[in-house]
């Protein structure tokens, strides 16, 4: 009798096994397109020594679900790329990551800084942001 008692232990723990492998692959089959277009977002090289003083705004559409999209508000003074502040996302992002990533931006005076680790796809987003308000600030 034990034995048959472990025999179903062991069957429904497979089971289990088996059904949590489906449901993960299945989501990340679901969400492979959104991170792959992500993942190889182009983000423009940016001239940061023609900007025009002013406030820019920027908008990401957030790729082919909207998951990531986002809306930055750009600072530009005597030239320079001064604060980036995010007004709208979808992702629920600290301000740490955000800091960390903004500082990058404009202690670069550069969009082609190093990505938040663990967070790839949602800078690139947040860069792609920046990037279209700063084609409002190039110089004409």
């Amino acid at each position: 009798m034990k034995r048959k008692g472990k025999r179903k232990m062991l069957i429904a723990v497979i089971v289990l096994v088996i059904v949590a492998a489906a449901t993960a692959g299945g989501s990340l089959m679901f969400t492979a397109g959104e991170r792959n277009e992500g993942k190889n977002l182009p983000i423009a090289a940016v001239d940061f020594k023609n900007l025009n003083d002013g406030i820019y705004v920027g908008e990401y559409e957030g790729g082919m679900n909207k998951w990531r999209a986002n809306k930055v508000q750009v600072t530009v003074s005597a030239g320079k790329v001064a604060a980036i502040q995010l007004i709208m996302h979808k992702e629920n992002q600290s301000p740490e990551f955000t800091d960390k990533l903004f500082n990058r931006v404009i202690e670069s005076q550069s969009l082609q800084v190093d990505v938040i680790s663990g967070a790839t796809i949602t800078s690139k987003a947040y860069l792609k942001g920046i990037e279209k308000a700063l084609n409002n600030a190039g110089k004409k």
